[in-house]
């Protein structure tokens, strides 16, 4: 079962959800605990993303070599 069903539409592809900051404590499957359930979905969504499973491009450059790139005319 997905508990973060309700917010995997919502997930960006820059690998962000947008939460409130409510005071609801919730625990994941690890046992750590999170401010609210949007909070504890956006990390999850987030690590799975990271491990190839989300939405997340996977062959986009890691900002510190983004940077060291010029653009040519």
């Amino acid at each position: 079962q997905d508990d973060c069903s309700e917010f995997r539409s919502q997930f960006e592809a820059g690998g962000r959800l947008s939460c409130t900051r409510e005071n609801a404590p919730v625990r994941d499957a690890s046992g750590k605990q999170h401010t609210n359930k949007c909070l504890m979905c956006a990390d999850k969504l987030k690590k799975e993303a990271q491990r190839g499973g989300g939405t997340v491009q996977r062959n986009r450059l890691p900002s510190s070599e983004r940077t060291k790139q010029v653009r040519c005319s």
